[in-house]
C-alpha cells in the first residue's frame, strides 16, 4: 500500500495531508511553550531515542515499502518508498541504499524520483543481463526497475496507476525514466507493485510479471520478451484474506526440505488491512506454477456455521423481531433500514463473508446516518456466542452516545462572540498566525457546538497545517474539580519536536495539556483541577506544528463536577445484561465479516439482549454483523486459518531480493503497520526496515510451510555472551528480573522453557520495574505471544495497544524455543526454528533495559537461557548516509 486506506474507501470525509520540514525556530519555540524539552532528535544520526541499531532507517524522513531490493556485482541494493521532504506519506519516490552484507547499509542520494505527473509507488528491479529491453549494451547491460506511475492531475493518465520503467547503466546508483512509459496500462486506478523475474522454459525463457488489481482481490500475472511489450497470462484469487487491499505480491520457487526434486511455488500477497493481528499483514500460498498459472495448494475453503442453537441470521428478509432505531434525516432510512441487506449497498466495497441471504449492514446513505438495533431477549443457555462482525473499526469508549455538554459552567460564552467581533475583542491574546483577531473560526471540524470555534487551520493569512502560534485566554477562578471541552484535530507525540496543544496556565506554568486524535470530529476531553481549586488559571492553545494534522480545533470550554466523559463513535455488537454491556466487539475496517466469539458462560440462566450500534459518521463508519448462534465451542476467526509470513503488527509489504546468489531466497519487509505508520513517535526519521530473513519449505503435517531465519550475516554481528543459563530450573510463579548482566536494548536473546504448571510463561524485555514487553506463551491457547499493551509509550494512536499471538505446538519434549532480537524499538520473535514469527514495533520508556523470566497461574521450567550482545550497524562513523537530493 502507498498510503492509508481510511485515505480510500469510500466516503471518506477526511483528506491526505502531508508533512513539510520543521523550522529550527518551530522547534525551539515549541520547548519553551510546553515547558519542558521533547524528547527531540539528538544531534548524532544514531543515537536518538528509539533510532534501531541493526535494522535499515533513512537518516531522516518518511519510509514505507521495500522496493527493487536486487544483489549486484557484490552490492545489496535496498530501494523503498521514501518521502524526500517530510516525515510522513507523501511525495512517493525511492530511496535508495547499499550494503555488501545486508547488515551494514549506507544511505544513497534519491535514485527515482516523483515528478509533475507521477508519483513513484512500489516495483522491483532486474538485472537485464543480456540488454533484452535494448536500454543498455551486450557490454554494459541495465539494471531495469520495473515500478508503478501513480498518475496526478497534471497527467494524461490522470488517476490510473499503470507500469513503467527505469533503467541504470551505472550499476544502480543513478535512474533514467524510459521515455515510452506507461508499458503496461489496464486503465485501473489500482493496478501496482510489479515483481518481475526470469522464468526458464524448455521453449525458451521470459520475463514474467506479478502484479496486483488491488480492490478485486487478484494478482495478474503477464510475460515479456524485452520488459517493454507484455502480454497475460493468467490471474490468481481471490482466495484467503481478501478483508483489505491486495498488495506488493511475489513469486518464487522453494525445494521442500531443500530436495531439488521436490520443488513447490510461493505466491506471497500483502494485505491491508485484514491481517491476522490488525491492520498490515503478508500471507503466503504454496503450490504449482507451469509458467502460466499459479495453482494454489493450501487455499481454504468456505467455513460451515458453527454448531449450536441460531439465535439471529436475517435470512428471510426481516429485522426477526429486532427493534430498529434509524437516525432522523436520512433519504434511504439509514443507517440499517426497515430490512437486512442482501449483500452490498450503493457506494460500498464489495461485502463478503456473511452466511444465507441477508446481513445487519448499515451502511444505508453510506456512513454517515447512525442508529441502533436490539434483539429480543433470550436467555444465554451455551458457554459461547458466535457471530459474524466486519465493518468499521471503532470500539465502544463509553455510554455516551450523545454530543451533549456535563452540566457546568460555560467558560469564554463558548467562543459565540458577537458577529464582527474576535476573540481580540474577548481579552485573549495570541502570537503569529494564531493573533486573537483571526479567532474564532466558523469552519472547520465536526461535533462543535453552536456557530463557532477555535480552528488553528484556519487563521493566519493563509489557512492551513502550517499556521503557527499561540493564543492565551484571559483569567478565569477554578472554582470546580474539573474541566472540560470539545477538542479535535491532530497531536504530536513526544520525541517528534512539534508541540500542538491545548494548555493549562496556573502561575504561568503549564500544569495540564490534551490535544485531539487526528480526527476531524471533536469530543470531549478534559482534566482532574482539584488541586488548583480557587487559583486563577489561564488556557492557552499551542500550534507549533507543521503537515499532517497539524491544527487543533476547540470548542465549549466548561467548568463541571464532574470528569468529561468522551462521546462512543463506535461501530460495535455488544452484549447487554440487567442493562449493561458486558461484551463487545467491533470491525477491522474490513468488508469481509469473520468469526467473534464470546465466552458468556459466566451469564448461563440470565436474561440478555444483543445491541449493535453505528455512532460513526465517517471512514468506515458502518457496522456489519450476521449469524448470531449459542454454541458449545468458540469459533475459529477465518483469517486464523490463513498461512502468514508474521503473526506481529508490523512486518508488511515484504518481498524478496532478485538475482540472489545460491538461488537463496532472502525477504524483507516493511516493520509498521498503517493503522498507526503516520504517528509513530520517532524523529526526524519514521519508519525501520525488518531484519532481512531467509526462507525456506518445510514438510509439516499440514504440508510445506514457510520457515524463516534472520541472515547469518545478523547473527555476525553478536558479541560475547553477556548472560547465560544452561541448566534446567523452575520458572515460580511471579516476574522474576534477570541479574544485571542479562540487561539490554541491543541483544539476542534465545531461550528454552517447558510451560509446565503455568498457564502462562516466558520472558519480558524492555523493562523497568513498571513497564515491559511481554513474550511469552499461553498453554490453553497453544500460542506464543507478544503483549506490547504496557510496553512504555502507546498512547500515540488508539489502535498500537495490541497482543498479537501466533499458533505453535510444544515440540516432542513439551518445550517453546524462542529466538528474540531486540533493537530500541523493536522485537522480532522466532519461534520453534522459525516456524512462526510475530513482529512488533514496541517505544520502551527512556532507560528501560531489563530481561525478566514469569510464570502465571503455576510454575514453569526454564531449559536454558542466553543472552548476547549485538553490536551497532548502522549510523557508525564510515557509514554516514548521504543526504538525499533530488
Amino acid at each position: 500500500m502507498k498510503g492509508d486506506t481510511s485515505t480510500m474507501h469510500q466516503r471518506k470525509f477526511g483528506r491526505l495531508q502531508l508533512c513539510t520540514a520543521l523550522t529550527v525556530a518551530g522547534l525551539s519555540l515549541a520547548g519553551v511553550l510546553a515547558g519542558t524539552g521533547t524528547a527531540a532528535a539528538a544531534g548524532t544520526s544514531g543515537d536518538e531515542q528509539f533510532r534501531p541499531a541493526y535494522h535499515y532507517t533513512p537518516q531522516q524522513n518518511w519510509m514505507n515499502d521495500p522496493n527493487g531490493m536486487v544483489f549486484y556485482k557484490g552490492v545489496y541494493h535496498l530501494y523503498y518508498q521514501h518521502n524526500p521532504s517530510g516525515n510522513q506519506w507523501g511525495n512517493m519516490s525511492w530511496g535508495h541504499a547499499t550494503s555488501t552484507d545486508l547488515v551494514h547499509w549506507k544511505e544513497q542520494p534519491l535514485a527515482i524520483a516523483t515528478d509533475d505527473q507521477q508519483d513513484i509507488f512500489s516495483g522491483s528491479v532486474v538485472v537485464d543481463k543480456n540488454n533484452s529491453s535494448g536500454l543498455g549494451t551486450a557490454e554494459n547491460p541495465p539494471l531495469v526497475a520495473i515500478f508503478t506511475s501513480a498518475y496526478k492531475d497534471a497527467s494524461p493518465y490522470k488517476g490510473l496507476q499503470a507500469q513503467s520503467l527505469a533503467y541504470s547503466l551505472d550499476e544502480g546508483k543513478t535512474w533514467t525514466k524510459y521515455s515510452g512509459n506507461p508499458v503496461l496500462n489496464r486503465n485501473s486506478a489500482n493496478f501496482r507493485d510489479p515483481k518481475v523475474f526470469w522464468y526458464d522454459s524448455p521453449g525458451g525463457g521470459y520475463w514474467v510479471m506479478t502484479a496486483v488489481e488491488a480492490t478485486e482481490h487478484k494478482v495478474v500475472l503477464y510475460k515479456s520478451g524485452n520488459l517493454k511489450d507484455w502480454t497475460q497470462l493468467s490471474e490468481f484469487g481471490p482466495a484467503n484474506a481478501t478483508g483489505g487491499l491486495w498488495e506488493c505480491p511475489d513469486l518464487f520457487p522453494l525445494a521442500v526440505d531443500g530436495d531439488p526434486a521436490n520443488v513447490k511455488w510461493v505466491m506471497v500477497v500483502n494485505i491491508n488491512p485484514g491481517g491476522v493481528a490488525g491492520g498490515s499483514a503478508g500471507q503466503y500460498f504454496v503450490g504449482n506454477f507451469d509458467g502460466t498459472t499459479f495453482r494454489s495448494e493450501t487455499t481454504k475453503a468456505s467455513d460451515a456455521l458453527p454448531a449450536g442453537t441460531p439465535l439471529a441470521g436475517f435470512n428471510d428478509g426481516t429485522y426477526s423481531g429486532w427493534t430498529v432505531n434509524n437516525g432522523p434525516g436520512n433519504s434511504k432510512g439509514g443507517p440499517f433500514a426497515g430490512a437486512p441487506a442482501a449483500g452490498t449497498l450503493p457506494g460500498q466495497n464489495g461485502v463478503t463473508g456473511f452466511a444465507g441471504a441477508g446481513l445487519i449492514n448499515s451502511f444505508n446513505d453510506g456512513d454517515w446516518p447512525v442508529g441502533s438495533m436490539n434483539s429480543p431477549q433470550f436467555t444465554v443457555a451455551s458457554d459461547y456466542l458466535n457471530f459474524l462482525v466486519g465493518g468499521g473499526q471503532h470500539p465502544r469508549v463509553s455510554d455516551k452516545l450523545d454530543n451533549t455538554p456535563p452540566p457546568g459552567d460555560l467558560l469564554f460564552n463558548g467562543f459565540e462572540v458577537p458577529d464582527a467581533s474576535t476573540l481580540a475583542d474577548a481579552g485573549w491574546t495570541g502570537t503569529g498566525d494564531l493573533a486573537p483577531a483571526f479567532q474564532p473560526s466558523t469552519s472547520g471540524g465536526d461535533f462543535y457546538i453552536g456557530a463557532k470555534r477555535i480552528n488553528t487551520f484556519d487563521t493566519g493569512g493563509a489557512p492551513g497545517d502550517d499556521r503557527q502560534g499561540t493564543l492565551t485566554s484571559p483569567s478565569f477562578t477554578l472554582n470546580r474539580n474539573f474541566m472540560s471541552m470539545l477538542v479535535g484535530g491532530g497531536h504530536r507525540a513526544a520525541g517528534s519536536g512539534q508541540t500542538l496543544e491545548v494548555q493549562l496556565l496556573v502561575n504561568g506554568n503549564v500544569v495540564r495539556s490534551l490535544a485531539g486524535d487526528d480526527a476531524g470530529a471533536l469530543n470531549w476531553k478534559g482534566w482532574d483541577v482539584a488541586e488548583f481549586a480557587g487559583q486563577q488559571a489561564q488556557l492557552r492553545v499551542v500550534d507549533q506544528a507543521t503537515g499532517g494534522w497539524g491544527h487543533l480545533t476547540l470548542d465549549h470550554v466548561m467548568l463541571t463536577d464532574q470528569a468529561a466523559v468522551p462521546r462512543s463513535d463506535e461501530t460495535t455488537v455488544n452484549l447487554v445484561v440487567d442493562g449493561k454491556v458486558v461484551r463487545t466487539a467491533t470491525g477491522a475496517n474490513s468488508e469481509v465479516l469473520d468469526w467473534a466469539s464470546w465466552n458468556v458462560s459466566e451469564f448461563k440462566g440470565q436474561q440478555a439482549s444483543i445491541r449493535v450500534v453505528d455512532n460513526n459518521r465517517f471512514g468506515w463508519g458502518h457496522i456489519l454483523a450476521d449469524e448470531f448462534v449459542a454454541s458449545p465451542r468458540p469459533a475459529t476467526p477465518r483469517v486464523q486459518t490463513y498461512d502468514w509470513l508474521d503473526y506481529g503488527r508490523d512486518y508488511y509489504a515484504s518481498v524478496s531480493f532478485s538475482n540472489m546468489p545460491q538461488n537463496k531466497r532472502i525477504m524483507l519487509g516493511w516493520m509498521n503497520n498503517w493503522d498507526y505508520a503516520n504517528n509513530i513517535p520517532t524523529s526526524p526519521w519514521r519508519s525501520a526496515m525488518s531484519l532481512p530473513r531467509e526462507v525456506a519449505l518445510t514438510q509439516t503435517a499440514s504440508g510445506p510451510r514457510l520457515t524463516q531465519k534472520a541472515v547469518q550475516q545478523v547473527d555476525g554481528l553478536a558479541g560475547k555472551e553477556s548472560y547465560a543459563e544452561k541448566r534446567a530450573r523452575n520458572i515460580p510463579a511471579g516476574t522474576h528480573v534477570l541479574p544485571p548482566a542479562a540487561s539490554g536494548d541491543v541483544q539476542r536473546i534465545d531461550v528454552t522453557f517447558a510451560p509446565g504448571s503455568a498457564a502462562k510463561a516466558g520472558i519480558t524485555v524492555l523493562g523497568n520495574g513498571s513497564k515491559s514487553t511481554v513474550i511469552g506463551y499461553d498453554k490453553a491457547s497453544g500460542e506464543v505471544y507478544v503483549d506490547r499493551s504496557n510496553s512504555g509509550m502507546t498512547d500515540f494512536h488508539p489502535l498500537f495497544t495490541s497482543v498479537d499471538s501466533a499458533p505453535v505446538a510444544v515440540d516432542a519434549s513439551g518445550n517453546v524455543t524462542l529466538r528474540i532480537y531486540v533493537d530500541r524499538s523493536s522485537v522480532e520473535v522466532f519461534a520453534q526454528n522459525g516456524l512462526r514469527t510475530i513482529t512488533d514495533q514496541v517505544f520502551p520508556e527512556q532507560g528501560a533495559n531489563q530481561v525478566a523470566l514469569f510464570a502465571e497461574g503455576g510454575t514453569a521450567r526454564l531449559k536454558s537461557l542466553t543472552v548476547t550482545p549485538l553490536s551497532q550497524s548502522m549510523f557508525q562513523a564510515a557509514q554516514v548516509p548521504a543526504k538525499n537530493r533530488k
